[in-house]
């Protein structure tokens, strides 16, 4: 008798996305990135005050990019990106990827008077900025929907 040959198996494509999922995190992305605007002005103004004008719009990228005084934003800054790179991959979203995501955000969000890094500016910026306080109201808001169907 002639041994079996057993061809290796086909990967299983991943089923489809549930619905919803892809426009569940696109919103909190959308949120984020208006948060993150905000932020990035109140520190902007907050600087200026302290260190005079900035000199053009790519002198303050630089700064974003390399000055202390902008680095605790890097942590939103990755959040958004993971995002980004999450809704651009060839893969179907999954509802556990999503929700690590919105697990993430959760977690950042916090601020602190007493605390350090991300919590304490990010505490001090709700503190001196009112466009901040909305555009944190409305992440919050999508931070605390339920999850739709099929999530």
């Amino acid at each position: 008798m002639l041994p079996r040959i057993v061809k290796p198996e086909k990967p299983i494509p991943p089923g489809p996305e549930p619905a919803g999922l892809r426009q569940r995190l696109t919103a909190l992305r959308e949120a984020l990135l208006l948060l993150h605007k905000a932020l990035l002005e109140s520190e902007r103004i907050s600087y200026e005050s302290t260190f005079g004008k900035i000199k053009s719009p790519y002198h303050f990228l630089q700064l974003l990019t390399s000055d202390p005084w902008f680095a605790w934003l890097s942590p939103m800054t990755r959040l958004i990106t993971a995002m980004d790179e999450r809704l651009d991959a060839k893969e179907p979203l999954t509802v556990d990827g999503v929700d690590a995501l919105v697990s993430q955000a959760r977690a950042l969000l916090v601020a602190t008077e007493g605390g350090e890094g991300f919590s304490r500016h990010y505490d001090e910026a709700l503190q001196r900025t009112p466009d901040v306080v909305f555009a944190q109201a409305a992440v919050a808001k999508l931070l605390r929907a339920p999850a739709g169907p099929g999530q």
